[in-house]
């Protein structure tokens, strides 16, 4: 083990975080440059784009979890999480440099079409990236013990991710997202690669149930710890079934139906209480509020990344979707979104570790969050009334990186603490569905009612209502305060 691995040096959280890293600039190019290319050299219609950003999520809902459970109990070139870390990193990379080329590979496959290609390309990058973000993450909790070491940790990885994806979307404007693409087939395969190997795991992971025999977990058990996500899972089903087989969605009553399971089953569990259970009780009802708040955290975040670009070309420059639109104006459109989202990362590679982990150690990581999220909310709101030009999006995009910051940091280290850490990759898995069964919403069911909508803020109502909901259940959850 190297010493800085011993005394959990900065330097070490830094080095810890890279693997991480390495997914996160694969995703940020996906974020940058999907929509972008699919709708500028492709062509392909906003409902076409939105199936196309469906089929990373898709992967997820089974790429992480079945992951998550081999990784746990597998042991391969002195690791369990490294393997998968260098297999997703080797595949992400490759997928990156098939996204300039789905033309070039659709028609030497001789295929009439590209929208199939394009599907199997952004599926496996986001098979890959998921394969490989469920390991980096689990092990931050690996090597780390509960309390403020693990916040340390996952603060240190959204800072270290997050200037890297400032470097993302800088390239992105100051250049183009080809260039964009390009740099990443090399930053994703260094950065996954070679500091895993300095990372030395533990043989052993210390479980929460004595009784580690009969601590195997069924599908029943895995089902019922996902409980708040269940409208989520039965809204994705349908959705899927829809688009294969080419259906109108109708008059949104099954929306309305899924929407109405969903908050059942989430104030359910946000009004639960944890007295008189077991440690391992409480920690599972406290893993189902986690999920509860994140979802609709997600359905906002997702909605913005995936239809961004849409927005400013309806909003700022008054073209409607569909439209011609000349090659200059289309750069001009996309560097405008590569400079919103390098602001967004900035924001929210500067807080997590300087800003929000000092603040978390004071008022408590969930209050922190739920404050983080509450002024996500109010920026998506400021977006949909203000953000007609450039400039003022540029603002707006800054004050929501307070929201993204705290999103993608806090929530990891809230979560690890509730469940047992045996089972680490496992639940960080399940974890997952809170993000990617929101996801398929804002593709499936947003994208629907923005593609019919005449008016495109829709966008951002959808955007800060969905914040607005998630700030009010962070809120509602209780801190389970950990020592170090």
């Amino acid at each position: 083990m190297l010493r800085i691995q011993k005394k959990l040096t900065n330097s070490f959280y830094a080095i810890l975080s890279l693997p991480a890293t390495a997914m996160g600039f694969a995703l940020s190019i996906q974020i940058s440059a999907l929509s972008w290319i699919l709708s500028t050299k492709y062509h392909l219609r906003i409902e076409d784009i939105g199936l196309v950003w469906a089929s990373g999520p898709i992967a997820g809902i089974l790429g992480q979890v079945l992951i998550g459970i081999i990784s746990d109990k597998v042991w391969l070139w002195k690791g369990r999480r490294r393997p998968f870390i260098f297999i997703g990193g080797l595949l992400a990379a490759f997928m990156l440099l098939a996204l300039p080329n789905i033309d070039v590979i659709s028609s030497s496959m001789g295929l009439g079409g590209i929208l199939g290609v394009a599907i199997a390309v952004a599926l496996t990058l986001d098979l890959a990236i998921n394969v490989s973000f469920n390991p980096t993450r689990s092990i931050i909790a690996d090597v780390t013990a509960e309390g403020t070491e693990r916040t340390k940790g996952y603060a240190w990885m959204q800072t270290v991710s997050g200037t890297f994806g400032v470097l993302a979307y800088v390239i992105g404007a100051v250049w183009d997202n080809y260039v964009l693409i390009y740099t990443g087939v090399i930053l994703v395969l260094v950065l996954s690669i070679i500091p895993a190997m300095f990372i030395e795991e533990p043989r052993e992971l210390e479980s929460k149930d004595p009784d580690k025999e009969k601590s195997k977990t069924s599908f029943l058990e895995i089902l019922s710890s996902i409980q708040p996500l269940w409208g989520f899972l039965l809204y994705a089903v349908y959705a899927v079934i829809m688009r294969i087989i080419h259906a109108d969605f109708g008059n949104y009553y099954v929306e309305l139906f899924c929407f109405a399971v969903t908050i059942f089953f989430i104030l359910k569990v946000i009004l639960k209480s944890t007295k008189g259970k077991s440690k391992i009780e409480a920690g599972i009802t406290g893993f189902k509020k986690v999920l509860a708040a994140h979802s609709f955290t997600w359905i906002g975040i997702q909605t913005m990344f995936v239809y961004m670009f849409i927005y400013v070309q309806y909003k700022v420059y008054n073209i409607n979707p569909g439209d011609p639109v000349s090659d200059s104006l289309q750069v001009q459109m996309g560097r405008i979104v590569s400079i919103s989202f390098l602001i967004l990362n900035a924001v929210g590679a500067l807080l997590p570790a300087f800003i929000l982990e000092p603040i978390t150690r004071k008022i408590g990581r969930v209050k922190t969050h739920a404050i983080c999220i509450s002024t996500m909310a109010v920026s998506y709101a400021l977006m949909l009334f203000f953000g007609y030009s450039p400039f003022v999006i540029y603002i707006i995009m800054a004050l929501l990186g307070i929201g993204w910051a705290s999103t993608i940091s806090l929530p990891f280290a809230i979560m690890s603490q509730q469940v047992d850490q045996a089972k680490m990759g496992l639940f960080m898995g399940l974890f997952n569905l809170s993000v990617v069964l929101p996801q398929l919403v804002a593709s499936f069911g947003v994208g629907q009612a923005i593609s019919k909508a005449p008016n495109k803020s829709l966008i951002f109502i959808v955007s800060a209502f969905t914040l607005g909901v998630s700030a009010v259940l962070w809120f509602l959850i209780k801190e389970e305060r950990v020592e170090a």
